[in-house]
């Protein structure tokens, strides 16, 4: 019996902290006007790993594009440091107090991949940085896009941020040496903020279908909500087409030739739309071709989709780094803020840079382009656009 009264305390404590993180959500209904401003603050935070290396690349290739507004004050980047795993594990916390102190006052920030030590690791229970800035600057949207036109795939991926399974992903305890619990959460105000960014976004850009991805037949309560929510949503759109599909046999039709040319904008929880949208990386050239934002009513956060790489710093390569997951970011982060055509360019130049006959060539060792070089290329590429 203690063992279930021991259990339930925590459960309820976890309840306590949700209905806070509700009580938040509804007060947040405006997005920031970043052109209003009169200093739009850029953090760029390395992160682990390749992660300082391939933020560096990013962070020369967007002073490059936006130096007429670095001079006259309009845009200001501020460097952070400290969100190494090695001053997370010291600080026993996903992002330490004086970091996330100034993270809060950027009002966007360009990430570089970070570590999160797995079940295995022996030393203190660190959370992801990634999901804890989720959470701590309300990033509620993950976007991520994938294009390769020649197989006709132009699609636009709203994963969830804050909630789903990984909201509460440090949270889940041993009840004893042979049962353990995890959880998933989902809520009005949560769901609603995705489906009507995937919905605006749809509308605004010339797509007609929006594909809903849950497992709402065996996951009822979350899933089911998930699901319900969306498709109400739906009815204030009437202009475009809206079918629901289970993820896992949505793994299979990204695949299918036949059918994935149909797929446009995608609306899904937190661990599903992880997942899938690696899957779908896959097709434009692997997760290291793929940048993501993670937007938020006040924040945003613009990064790569793969991870940190300790085996290339290990051996000596880091500097070899593939740059362009965060110049892809880069790319999304000047959309964000207002500046279309030059994201637009960098798009264009990174296209170009990438194909076969390229002349500069990253192969992640010795003997092809550093980052840097890369940067430099792209760089040249866009000074002779028209």
């Amino acid at each position: 019996m203690d063992k279930i009264q021991a259990s339930t305390e925590k459960f309820a404590k976890l309840i306590e902290q949700q209905l806070k993180r509700v009580e938040a959500l509804k007060q947040e209904t405006e997005f920031i006007d970043y052109q209003k401003l009169p200093t739009i603050v850029i953090g760029i935070c390395g992160g682990d790993g390749i992660g300082p290396v391939i933020t560096h690349c990013a962070e020369n290739v967007l002073r490059f594009l936006l130096k007429e507004e670095v001079a006259s004050g309009k845009i200001q980047f501020k460097e952070i440091a400290g969100l190494t795993i090695e001053n997370r594990i010291k600080a026993v916390k996903a992002i330490p107090d004086d970091v996330l102190e100034e993270l809060k006052s950027c009002h966007i920030i360009l990430k570089g991949p970070t570590t999160t030590p797995d079940a295995n690791y022996q030393g203190p229970n660190i959370e992801s940085a990634n999901v804890a800035m989720r959470r701590e600057l309300r990033l509620f949207a993950n976007v991520r896009p994938v294009r390769v036109p020649e197989q006709g795939i132009d699609w636009t991926f709203f994963r969830e941020n804050t909630e789903g399974a990984y909201t509460l992903g440090s949270c889940g305890f041993d009840v004893d040496e042979d049962l353990a619990f995890d959880f998933t959460v989902t809520t009005t105000q949560g769901t609603n903020n995705i489906a009507r960014l995937a919905f605006e976004y749809a509308k605004n850009n010339g797509k007609n279908r929006v594909s809903i991805v849950t497992k709402a037949n065996i996951i009822k309560a979350t899933d089911g909500k998930f699901l319900r929510l969306c498709k109400e949503m739906a009815k204030e759109y009437p202009g475009i087409t809206v079918d629901d599909w289970y993820i896992d046999i949505m793994t299979a039709k990204l695949i299918d030739e036949k059918r994935r040319r149909d797929f446009q904008v995608f609306i899904l929880p937190n661990l599903y739309g992880d997942i899938i949208t690696d899957e779908a990386a896959e097709f434009q050239g692997g997760v290291g071709t793929a940048g993501s934002s993670n937007i938020g009513m006040r924040y945003a956060m613009f990064e790569a989709i793969h991870g940190s790489a300790p085996r290339m710093v290990q051996e000596g390569r880091a500097q070899y780094a593939d740059p362009c997951s965060m110049l892809r970011a880069a790319a999304l982060l000047l959309k964000h803020i207002g500046y279309v055509d030059r994201a637009e360019k960098l798009e264009r130049a990174l296209d170009f840079c990438t194909k076969e006959e390229r002349a500069v060539v990253i192969t992640g060792r010795e003997g092809g382009a550093t980052s840097e070089q890369f940067g430099e290329y792209v760089m040249r590429v866009i000074e002779k656009m028209a």
